[in-house]
């Protein structure tokens, strides 16, 4: 076996749970991605360690563990960590894998006797490499540390063997690509693209898995650019394919693919969360669904009410929490609003921050400053879009929902004696209504005679004024911003 003195910086908590192991006379390896991250000098997420103990051996030897999947991997829990990669670290016995029928996960797992018999069945050379904690001999059978060296991605044996075992494979072998800045060795290029109908079979939910971890990468657009070439993007969501190669217009120096790829890339860079960059891939996917050649150019209008939509479905789909899927949505809808400063009013901003909400409103802005750097555009954020960031600052001052109104539902039924009905409602979006317009109003003294004055109305007509104050609210802003773009030809 192919094996290389070299000396490692182990943290002492994963040392501890090698020497217990070894005192106990079992032999163990620390392996996997985080050996290759400490050769890369890069700091591990996690720890694993393999060793010949089975789960029954090693569980009675820790204070602190839990056993509770398949593949007999027991953590060892340490309670008060100095770094959370050091919170669990994984014990799992030497494995030697069955067939795979599902292309997804092996039929049995049974224990190997060898850790060379361990380190074959792994993914990827630069994976494959094991690490004597105390001996600090590098035991590397399949030349990962070469790979590393020469930065390759290439898979341990028969590439068409190891993808259709696993066809995730497939996907992680582009995601090591964007997190690593790694190529993909040409024999294991070849069969991801002879292979890669096999991804039918893999679940979606473990799809997102892999794609939260690109977009999280440093350069995800290298990832994704790949997926386009090797045919995996429709596996990811068919709806992107749409915008490959799709020309925009002249404001525009690159297709709707290219745009969303280096609008995310832009995210990146930035360090910007999960939604956030999520929102930058996603912006503007409803263009090729809205494209229409218009006064000799195309347009793209409404591509954002469409864009949320297919935003929706497909983050539903790939069983995203509820929660991203709700924040990525309303900025993809909303971003497309109209921030020229010399037409926009306070008003239309008031009535912006209340349809993205106040917790969105800055992720909104930075989806913004994404999607002019994908354009093309060398400043993300000019002096027309500071100046709206003022502008927000200042009506995030003035109330922007009806829970900031200096009156709520129950002092309304005081004030006029009424039980709760819908007409409280509609009295509380009039009120609303006019205070977006003019936050002076939003005075206790005058709510109440405003309140009094509302009620004394019909019901009939209290109910048609309250639904019309409900529309404007969130749809006078997009009203405005549609008139403005189609008189300045912006889209």
């Amino acid at each position: 076996m192919n094996t290389k003195h070299i000396s490692l910086e182990i943290p002492e908590e994963v040392s501890i749970v090698s020497r217990v192991l070894s005192s106990a006379t079992f032999e163990n390896y620390l392996v996997g991605g985080c050996v290759r991250d400490l050769l890369l000098s890069r700091a591990p997420k996690d720890y694993d360690l393999t060793t010949i103990a089975s789960p029954e051996e090693i569980t009675p030897l820790f204070e602190h563990t839990f056993y509770e999947n398949d593949y007999g991997t027991v953590g060892i829990v340490n309670e008060e960590p100095r770094l959370e990669s050091l919170r669990v670290i994984e014990v799992t016995p030497y494995r030697s894998e069955s067939a795979y029928s599902d292309f997804r996960r092996p039929d049995a797992v049974t224990w190997a006797k060898t850790l060379e018999e361990d380190l074959k069945r792994r993914d990827f050379t630069m994976n494959a490499i094991a690490y004597d904690i105390e001996k600090k001999e590098l035991i590397d059978p399949f030349n990962g540390q070469d790979d590393l060296e020469k930065k390759l991605i290439r898979t341990v044996g028969d590439p068409g063997v190891r993808f259709s075992e696993d066809a995730l494979r497939m996907i992680r072998a582009l995601r090591f690509a964007a997190e690593l800045g790694f190529a993909i060795e040409e024999e294991t290029l070849a069969a991801i693209l002879e292979h890669k109908d096999l991804l039918k079979h893999i679940s979606k939910e473990r799809i997102k898995d892999e794609l939260i971890k690109i977009v999280m990468s440093d350069a995800p657009s290298i990832a994704l650019g790949l997926a386009t070439q090797l045919g995996l993007l429709e596996y990811i969501t068919p709806e992107f394919l749409k915008g490959v190669g799709m020309e925009q217009n002249q404001a525009h120096a690159y297709t709707v693919w290219e745009h969303l790829l280096r609008s995310l890339d832009h995210a990146a860079k930035k360090k910007f969360p999960l939604h956030v960059r999520l929102a930058a891939l996603f912006h503007d996917v409803g263009k090729p669904d809205t494209r229409v050649w218009k006064n000799d150019q195309w347009t793209f209008y409404g591509h954002e009410v469409v864009g949320a939509k297919i935003t929706k479905k497909v983050l539903m789909e790939l069983a995203f929490p509820k929660e991203i899927v709700e924040k990525v949505t309303k900025l993809v809808r909303w971003h497309m609003f109209f921030s020229d400063t010399e037409q926009i009013t306070l008003s239309a901003v008031r009535r912006m921050v209340r349809n993205v909400t106040p917790e969105l409103i800055w992720d909104l802005m930075d989806v913004r400053a994404c999607d002019r750097i994908g354009t093309g555009r060398p400043k993300e954020s000019p002096y027309r879009l500071r100046k709206y960031h003022a502008m927000i600052e200042e009506v995030m001052r003035n109330p922007i929902s009806v829970k900031q109104l200096r009156m709520n539902g129950g002092e309304i039924m005081t004030v006029t004696g009424a039980p709760a009905g819908p007409h409280i409602g509609f009295i509380l979006e009039i009120l609303l209504s006019e205070v977006l317009e003019d936050p002076t109003l939003n005075e206790e003294k005058h709510l109440k005679t405003r309140v009094l004055e509302l009620h004394s109305l019909p019901k009939e007509e209290l109910a048609r004024l309250g639904k019309e104050a409900r529309a404007k609210n969130e749809l006078e802003d997009e009203k405005e911003s549609e008139k403005i773009n189609q008189k300045f030809g912006v889209k």
